[in-house]
């Protein structure tokens, strides 16, 4: 079926004209505007007054969900208003046009140089790094220079008889598996066993062989919100290396969590500090505190991204290199992303991701304190946690109480675990800058409400796996 295809016919006639409010008409005159709303799946035969095009579009956009209470998305939905005014100061700006706009182009130098000092580059000058439109570029880029180092060092054998791998969990986000099919590499998949949802050191050193690329650790499994062992990983690797030869370097998908541990988890080593560790990725528009879409990937140095991959462009007189899938884009996201390092510092960015997970760990509680939930994690590590019914709920699951909860403006992710726990339904609360202990209250007296229906069910309303809602981003 073709992508993006709209319905076969649209209303027409006397019910397309109703479709309009008499008001919609130039200088609001309920007479003499117009008569008839245009076509929904052609292009107009002539122009429209802007007020007229704005509240067609304005009142049909009134019926998406209200971002402020989406608990299934990552990505940031609340900036202060200065921010607001810096982006649409610079919306019109192409990032790509490092020497019509230099500036911009210097911001976004400066947030390499603060993200690799972060996250402890031996020469954080020396890192290199670029901007991206999200986590899923910044992760094609960093899969490219694993597979071009691996290529160049097996020259002899490639594209010959082999054929590389790259080893995972089969909790990695969609944008890895994207990756493997649209670069040709074997993804190596971890599955889940018991309690451990994620990858972990043993499985990983134990799919590695000489056609494996990298090895991609998350730092906040988008699936609970649970950090996976990136020091243990890198030490079985050393061990691996010892044994065998096979020296197998380490991209960390930090696209939440790298901004998250270098502020509330500081004694936590996953990051530049393990020499293993070759490039790490995070989302600026997640837990980097900005809209949507801006990511970072950075390598450890020069040396880990291979010279050929990297454009060069002219700027200010000299040489600026560039790494991405994307060529024109807005240089709005950088440009905010500079202000919230600016506006935030440290401390700034520390009290925020605290309170984030402050109320992520206390609202958890409550849940589990109701007593028809068990909790899969606490929002201790991410400010994300998973619960699921616990074991003697039978009148409803999971599927229902993401269904009720939409009723009241909810959007509380539905779904089941992947391979080896298929059986396993949750539900996942993501908590972000702008989701307050306030509306976090709120959610509580809903989900309160709604339980003494839920348990007069005679059975769950929902088993078709199908209803499960989306969490992959």
């Amino acid at each position: 079926m073709p992508l993006h295809q709209g319905p076969a016919a649209s209303p027409a006639g006397r019910e397309r004209r109703l479709a309009l409010n008499p008001f919609f008409g130039e200088a609001a005159n309920p007479v003499g505007g117009m008569t008839e709303a245009p076509p929904h799946h052609r292009m107009p035969d002539g122009p429209l007054p802007p007020m007229s095009a704005y509240q067609l579009v304005h009142d049909e956009l009134m019926l998406d969900g209200n971002s402020r209470l989406n608990l299934a998305t990552f990505v940031t939905t609340w900036m202060e208003p200065q921010a607001g005014v810096l982006m649409s100061e610079c919306r019109d700006k192409n990032m790509i046009d490092k020497d019509e706009y230099p500036r911009t182009a210097e911001l976004e130098r400066r947030c390499v140089a603060m993200l690799a000092d972060l996250w402890h580059a031996p020469d954080p000058g020396a890192a290199v790094g670029c901007s991206t439109t999200g986590s899923s570029e910044a992760c094609m880029l960093a899969g490219m220079a694993l597979k071009r180092r691996w290529t160049k060092r097996n020259a002899d054998r490639y594209p010959g008889s082999a054929r590389p791998n790259l080893v995972m969990g089969v909790n990695v986000q969609v944008c890895w598996e994207k990756f493997c099919n649209f670069w040709e590499v074997e993804p190596r998949l971890v599955p889940m066993e018991g309690d451990r949802f994620h990858l972990d050191a043993e499985s990983a050193a134990a799919l590695c062989d000489e056609n494996t690329i990298g090895v991609v650790a998350v730092l906040g499994s988008t699936f609970d919100g649970s950090y996976e062992p990136v020091a243990e990983i890198c030490a079985a690797l050393d061990a691996l290396q010892e044994r065998t030869g096979l020296d197998i370097p380490v991209h960390v998908d930090g696209a939440s969590g790298a901004m998250i541990a270098p502020f509330l988890d500081e004694d936590l080593v996953w990051d530049f500090r393990l020499p293993r560790v070759s490039s790490i990725n995070t989302s600026g528009h997640k837990y980097g505190l900005v809209y949507p879409g801006v990511g970072w990937a950075l390598w450890r140095s020069a040396a880990e991204l291979p010279e050929e991959l990297v454009f060069r462009v002219n700027y200010l007189g000299g040489d600026m290199p560039t790494f991405a899938l994307n060529f024109s884009r807005p240089g709005a996201q950088v440009v905010a992303q500079y202000y919230t390092f600016l506006r935030l510092g440290r401390e700034g960015y520390r009290a925020v991701q605290q309170t984030s997970r402050d109320i992520a760990r206390g609202l958890a509680e409550r849940i589990e304190a109701m007593g028809d939930f068990r909790l899969l994690t606490l929002g201790n590590q991410l400010p994300v946690f998973a619960f699921t019914t616990a074991s003697d709920v039978t009148n409803f699951n999971v599927f229902d109480v993401s269904r009720r909860l939409r009723e009241h403006g909810w959007l509380v992710p539905a779904y089941t675990f992947p391979e080896n726990r298929e059986d396993l339904s949750v539900l996942r609360v993501v908590c972000r800058n702008g989701f307050s202990a306030d509306l976090a209250g709120l959610l509580i007296e809903d989900l309160s409400r709604l339980l003494p229906e839920l348990r007069r069910q005679s059975g769950p309303f929902t088993h078709d796996k199908d209803a499960a809602t989306s969490f992959h981003h």
